[in-house]
């Protein structure tokens, strides 16, 4: 059995079978973790999303910003006019039943046996492995509620930038999403800095990539995360970036994680033009 872990689809349905096919996968036989953001943005998220759905227990997904934004459009909740990519499934006959597939998918997943743990987006300096894991459990809680529209209101906003054990309510949830969905930079106490989304070196020289902090509490374990398009190659210890912007024109990327990490790419077409 093989396991492979893919970055960021957005819909790019095409691209996904295409990898696939490179890398021989076999669902009867063979596992597929997926780093989030499954949709938006791309061409076909309605067949992407069913597509992943379907592979039942030989795929594992986390949920990314993408992901959560479809969530909340599908409870009335939509942000913006121009999210035209989501139409296709929130006006597909099976909505409410891939809507309840995607809220039951995790913010992190972590395999004891092969070392990995994968979230979609980042981790701040405070959070070791078991607090990752509680707090990725307190969100997935409501986001499987019947509280999820009482919810999603509070879910937007960059505030509270730092972790406390203190915090409480719709704050300690927002916060908790914003990492695992959202985090690129920090500062070393680990104050996020959201709206900066550029390759390192764009940010203020306070802020740095979250896992380049030497007190990072998780640097000890092996993480496969997306999010991060203009990231760029990385040899960090333990840090596997997939996110290699298939839907801007880049790479899809897919890495084999049940041996010797192996890296498979895709050139992509691109969907969209950055910008």
């Amino acid at each position: 059995m093989a396991v492979y872990a893919i970055g960021d689809v957005q819909g790019c349905f095409d691209e996904l079978q295409a990898l696939l096919e490179l890398i021989r996968f076999d669902p009867d036989k063979d596992r597929v973790w997926f780093a989030g953001d499954l949709v938006n943005r791309g061409p076909k998220s309605l067949q992407t999303l069913r597509f992943i759905r379907d592979l039942g227990d030989s795929a594992v997904s986390v949920l990314g910003n993408h992901d959560l934004h479809l969530i909340a459009a599908a409870h009335g909740h939509l942000l913006s006019n121009d999210d035209h990519t989501l139409d296709a499934i929130l006006t597909a006959p099976d909505c409410d039943e891939l809507i309840d597939w995607l809220r039951q998918q995790p913010l992190l997943h972590h395999d004891e046996a092969l070392g990995f743990t994968m979230i979609h987006a980042g981790l701040p300096p405070q959070w070791d492995l078991p607090l990752a894991q509680q707090c990725a459990r307190e969100v997935e809680a409501v986001l499987r509620s019947d509280n999820l529209s009482t919810f999603i209101p509070h879910m937007y906003g960059n505030k509270p930038k730092r972790w406390s054990s203190e915090l409480l309510g719709w704050k300690r949830l927002r916060f908790i999403i914003n990492c695992f969905t959202r985090l690129r930079f920090c500062d070393a106490d680990g104050r996020l800095k959201l709206k900066y989304k550029g390759a390192p070196g764009s940010q203020p020289a306070e802020y740095r990539p979250w896992f380049e902090l030497p007190e990072r509490r998780s640097r000890d374990l092996k993480i496969v995360f997306g999010h991060w398009s203009t990231l760029g190659p990385r040899t960090d210890a333990g840090i596997y970036p997939l996110d290699t912007a298939c839907l801007w024109g880049g790479e899809l990327t897919a890495l084999r994680i049940d041996s010797t990490p192996q890296w498979f790419t895709l050139p992509c077409a691109g969907e969209q033009v950055p910008g």
